[in-house]
């Protein structure tokens, strides 16, 4: 169902508001409509709602926002039909969204406490018109996945070019880019890069991580503070890669794939193998 809510994140992952493609809206009843529908049919059985408010979000509120209004439905629903009749719907899914922190401004909100006001409305609103507390379910995706994982790129070159009379920009090339995280150009999102492989005492430089794809809008980095003697075969790290990165990412240019390696008190293993050029020709059918 549509809440009607408007997260206060990327519009491409703002899910709850009027105008876009998901859901059945409460404003215009076509929610309740479906609810009606499916107790008229008798092989389907209603077991709960579920809503999806957006995605990278820091404001609880949007999702306090959702939950009132899903059991306001539910309300609505008791209204019409009778409690009896109501309880078996006992799931309630306000899905995920939970934000992570990329770079250093970021200031996620704990998941405690999203669960706590979340939890607390469920259950006051259902006991108000008679109703078992549903079970509560979110769906926090990225918020575990994503600050388990780095991405390793090796540089390739470095130069610096005048963006004005008295300015330079460094431009740090990478051997990966929008292949294996498209989020920075479809999502403008923001990440933080640090040289991994060595120590360096050099001043920093302000510089933009970008990969080795043809369009110039492969950017890993936009503005990130780099060591100034950084130089090709350095690595560099890219923190909280691992929600919408390798599952988004694709085989652009014929970019093989990275390898995912999973690493534990000191001891690595590979979850997936790096893909070869073989990988790439393997759906190819020759003409006959």
């Amino acid at each position: 169902m549509t809440p009607g809510v408007e997260a206060h994140t990327h519009e491409f992952i703002s899910t709850a508001h009027e105008d876009q493609k998901f859901g059945l809206s409460l404003a215009s009843g076509a929610a309740m409509e479906a609810v009606r529908k499916v107790f008229a049919t008798d092989n389907l059985r209603l077991v709960g709602l579920h809503c999806h408010v957006g995605s990278q979000i820091f404001d609880v509120a949007g999702f306090e926002v959702a939950a009132h209004r899903v059991i306001g439905l539910l309300r609505d629903v008791v209204s019409e039909f009778g409690v009896e009749k109501t309880s078996q719907m006992s799931v309630i899914d306000l899905g995920g969204g939970l934000g992570i922190s990329y770079v250093p401004q970021d200031d996620p909100p704990p998941m405690q406490e999203l669960a706590d006001k979340l939890k607390a409305i469920v259950r006051s609103e259902s006991e108000a018109v008679g109703l078992p507390t549903p079970k509560l379910v979110v769906e926090p995706g990225r918020a575990i996945a994503g600050p388990g994982t780095i991405t390793l790129y090796e540089v390739g070159t470095v130069k610096d070019v005048a963006v004005s009379a008295t300015a330079q920009r460094r431009y740090v090339s990478v051997d990966g880019g929008m292949s294996d995280n498209i989020r920075p150009a479809l999502y403008d999102a923001e990440y933080d890069a640090r040289l991994v492989s060595r120590s360096s005492d050099a001043s920093a430089t302000l510089a933009r991580i970008v990969g080795k794809h043809c369009e110039t809008g492969d950017i890993v980095v936009r503005d990130t503070w780099v060591s100034d003697d950084i130089e090709p075969g350095d690595l560099l790290a890219v923190a909280a890669t691992g929600a919408y990165c390798y599952s988004m990412s694709s085989r652009y240019n014929l970019l093989c794939r990275p390898a995912v390696v999973a690493v534990k008190d000191g001891t690595s293993r590979l979850v997936l193998r790096r893909e070869t050029v073989d990988d790439l020709l393997s759906l190819e059918v020759s003409g006959q």
